[in-house]
């Protein structure tokens, strides 16, 4: 409104009329007089444009003038004043290219080249009209100012308007991540940073409620702190912002994810692979997001998951290593690593080298001398190295052995080479330790072995011979004295007779086979001089030894002193034969008996047997109530000797066999008697040897057996349970369907025509047998079956009642059972039975008698070493 439009009305409704008229009319000629006057317009129309940077902006500035062809030099200056250039012309060089050409300023100073992209802002004239647009196609704060338009009208008139544009800052995240993870138990602020101009202001919303400042929460200028993150502060968080000014309200969501740092929770200080073998080892790391794991070598600093033969799994951590090399020993480093954090931790790889022992010889030393036998190996760790004798478990310890301060073992180790060795020491050696040693090189990594040899150089002894009897010979048959030095190094050996070398002899019955360090001296008897004593003569650098070996003449056994029965039977007598006296090294090999009956005075026509003199000496296949003459004699390697002893002897009458002997040992003890535990619970085989017949062959075995049990140390038999049964033709028999846990007396007689024979008792005790039980239905009793356990439990009270008069009053009916008697053998009369006649004497087998013997005649020689001999039944 003009100056005129400002004036203050009255209060007469009149003079206000007539004021707004008037006014009326004036505006009126002024517009009319305003059209008529040159001038540009900018679009839009408001002197004062707001736009948020960042945004595209558009003016237009259009020439209102009367004859619009008299406008020239239309154009827009930015707020600097600078004139903006129209936007460059683009130059067609083909249909694919296009070239721009270069953008000068208004003062023709180029200010950049040509990018093919729009400038920030230019010119462009509308198509159709006669308005200059000024375009901005990215708003900046620095865009800010008064911009003009400016053209001449007419060549003289300048036209000139300016439009005032300003700039705000529209809510920008400029640090809002839409995810975002804090790090368990640590205070975090969830970012949220927001540029705006004028100055927003930020709340915080959680779950649609609003957030505030307290104890958990803090909103900050930055974002919001959330102390102590805990794993329930995993959400969707909402951070607002607001600009009042401009009413602007623009939400940004953010999901919060509670992450946790990596923590290895196991890797040994210390690993152990052995070389040549594959290895693994385990790193386990816990956190959130599952960390990755990493192996790395410190020596080379490379991740080993690269490198070749091994492997790792990065989700569990497990190192692979296919075979393992000395050079893979070292530090590693296991790293764990997620978006949390990364810890690492190192471990030391020990390579475990299996020994080998490269330096191990043999030694020689003199006796009563020091002899060292060193052994060295390599290894990781370096290995221990100890020493035993070929043959025995038993190592060497380090240092003095507690059972021979003689023998000291030192060892010596280089870790850092994985080296080591071991010396064993003997101090003033013997000859007892002379022989193979095995070198042992231990790790862990194992064990390995080689084996040496200590020889003992000692002087010739014949501590061997010493104790060896003389040597025999007779009838002039050759034989061997053997001479053999146990000596290091090998003696030589020398002859001697009567003080003279042998050598020096020439007798041809004296040979000399050998010279060391074993020598033989074949010797013909011709005559009785050579039964003499020999010298052997042996000798080394170490010293000489010598030792005497005689030369005897042997003789048959001089005559048998005493033999005298010792058991007798109807068809058998054992004798008791004494050994006449015997030169060392000529044992008795055989005893020889001759018998005939008394009533033959004929010697010529007795029968013989011969026995070693280990055996027992039975003459069998006698005649029952017979007078037996028997004479004896010793035999040797020579031969038999003169007939000794002459006695006679007569046989019994027929009767029963003698008493079984079973083939079982006690191997339980009771209180009063042996007992045979059977290894069953349910049977039991009983085995026995056949006893002497006494005149008539035995035709069966009777075996009785009863269960029963001890009471106040009396045996009680269940006779009622008794089994008696007959064997023939066998010396063994299985009891079968026996009780459990559960005493047997055993009774065993042998029987021939005569009668039984007294009986061998056996107390047997079954083993505890395997219970079984068995479920079954239950089912309701029947009348029948209540009677009978009614009447079951009648008889087990009387029973009871019984056992209590027999153990406190001896009365009852198993007290009269404990005092019958257990056996009544019937008597036979023997002599109705004794009417057969004897139609010719029972044949003696042949026996081997095997004896130790010192000579032996091969028809040339007589050696001298031990044999056997076979003795055969003879007439004489």
């Amino acid at each position: 409104m003009g100056p005129i439009g400002k004036l203050k009305l009255g209060q007469n409704p009149m003079a206000t009329a007539t004021i707004a008229a008037v006014v009326i009319l004036m505006n009126f000629i002024v517009i009319a007089s305003a059209a008529d006057v040159p001038k540009l317009e900018i679009f839009p129309s408001q002197k004062v444009q707001r736009k948020a940077v960042g945004q595209a902006m558009i003016l237009t500035c259009r020439p209102n003038v009367p004859s619009p062809n008299l406008v020239a030099d239309l154009q827009w200056k930015d707020n600097m004043n600078n004139t903006i250039l129209p936007k460059p012309i683009v130059k067609q060089m083909s249909n694919m290219h296009q070239i721009y050409q270069p953008v000068y300023d208004s003062k023709g100073h180029r200010i950049r080249e040509n990018t093919g992209r729009n400038p920030p802002m230019f010119t462009e004239y509308m198509t159709g009209t006669e308005s200059l647009a000024l375009i901005i196609n990215h708003l900046s704060v620095e865009m800010e100012g008064k911009y003009y338009c400016t053209a001449s009208y007419a060549t003289n008139e300048i036209l000139e308007t300016s439009v005032t544009v300003k700039t705000y800052v529209g809510i920008t995240w400029t640090n809002a991540p839409e995810n975002q993870n804090p790090i368990l138990g640590e205070d975090y602020v969830v970012r949220c940073e927001v540029k705006a101009d004028p100055n927003p202001t930020i709340d915080w919303l959680r779950d649609g409620d609003q957030i505030r400042t307290g104890e958990k929460y803090v909103v900050e200028t930055n974002g919001l702190l959330i102390r102590n993150v805990q794993e329930s502060d995993d959400g969707i968080y909402t951070c607002r912002a607001a600009v009042l000014e401009t009413g602007e309200l623009v939400e940004r969501t953010i999901r919060v994810e509670v992450y946790s740092r990596p923590a290895i929770t196991y890797l040994p200080t210390t690993l152990e692979a052995t070389e040549g073998k594959p290895f693994s080892a385990n790193c386990t790391a816990t956190g959130k997001p599952v960390p990755e794991i990493f192996w790395i070598k410190d020596a080379t600093q490379q991740n080993v998951a690269t490198a070749d033969r091994f492997q790792v799994n990065p989700l569990t951590g497990v190192l692979n290593i296919n075979s393992v090399t000395q050079d893979d020993y070292g530090t590693y480093t296991c790293i764990a690593k997620n978006d949390a954090g990364v810890v690492d931790q190192k471990t030391k790889l020990n390579v475990l080298i299996t020994p080998s022992i490269h330096f191990l010889y043999n030694v020689t030393g003199d006796s009563q001398k020091e002899i060292a036998l060193t052994c060295r190996a390599k290894g990781r760790p370096a290995p221990e190295i100890t020493f035993s004798r070929w043959g025995s478990d038993d190592e060497y310890a380090a240092g003095v052995q507690v059972d021979d301060e003689r023998i000291t073992l030192e060892q010596h180790f280089d870790e850092e080479k994985g080296e080591s060795s071991g010396t064993l020491r003997i101090a003033r050696a013997q000859r007892s330790d002379d022989g193979l040693y095995q070198c042992k090189a231990r790790n862990t990594g194992g064990t390995a072995y080689a084996t040496g040899h200590i020889t003992v150089q000692f002087p010739p002894d014949f501590s061997h011979m010493k104790d060896l009897p003389p040597v025999f010979s007779w009838e002039e048959r050759k034989v061997n004295l053997t001479c053999l030095a146990m000596s290091i190094p090998n003696a030589t050996i020398e002859w001697r007779w009567n003080g003279k070398p042998l050598k020096d002899l020439n007798d041809k019955n004296l040979q000399i086979v050998g010279t060391g360090p074993r020598s033989d001296l074949i010797v013909h008897p011709v005559a009785r001089q050579y039964y003499s004593v020999y010298k052997c003569v042996a000798t080394n650098i170490l010293g000489t030894s010598q030792i005497d070996i005689q030369l005897k003449e042997a003789r048959v056994p001089e005559p048998v002193p005493a033999a005298e029965p010792k058991q007798l039977t109807a068809t058998s007598i054992t004798f008791d034969i004494r050994s006449p006296p015997v030169e060392f090294g000529m044992p008795i090999t055989a005893f020889t008996v001759q018998y005939k009956e008394a009533i033959n005075p004929d010697w010529s026509t007795a029968m013989n047997r011969s026995w070693s003199p280990d055996s027992p000496y039975i003459v069998e296949g006698l005649k029952p109530q017979t007078m037996y003459h028997f004479r004896f004699a010793a035999r040797n390697q020579v031969g038999l000797g003169m007939w000794g002893v002459n006695t006679q002897q007569s046989t019994p009458k027929r009767s029963a066999p003698e008493e079984p002997k079973p083939l079982h040992s006690p191997v339980q003890n009771d209180i009063e008697e042996p007992v045979v535990v059977s290894p069953y619970s349910d049977h039991f085989e009983l085995r026995w040897s056949v006893p002497a017949d006494n005149g008539e062959p035995i035709d069966f075995y009777q075996v009785k057996y009863c269960p029963g049990v001890k009471m106040a140390g009396t045996w009680h038999e269940l006779e009622n349970q008794c089994q008696s049964v007959e064997v023939a033709d066998s010396t063994s028999y299985e009891m079968s369907r026996l009780a459990g846990n559960t005493y047997y007396r055993i009774e065993l007689r042998a029987h021939n025509i005569i009668g039984f024979s007294s009986p061998a008792s056996v107390i047997m005790k079954t083993t505890r047998g395997i219970d079984v039980i068995q479920m079954a239905e239950r089912q309701v009793l029947s009348s029948a079956s209540i009677v009978g356990i009614a009447v079951g439990g009648v008889l087990l009270l009387l029973f009871i009642v019984d056992l209590l008069c027999c153990v406190t009053i001896n009365m009852g009916v198993m007290a009269s059972m404990c005092r019958r008697t257990k056996r009544s053998p019937s008597e036979i009369d023997e002599e109705a039975k004794l009417g057969r006649d004897e139609k010719q004497p029972l044949q003696t087998p042949t026996e081997s008698i095997k004896q130790n013997s010192t000579v032996e005649f091969d028809g040339k020689f007589v050696h001298s070493r031990s044999g056997e001999i076979i003795g055969k039944n003879s007439a004489v």
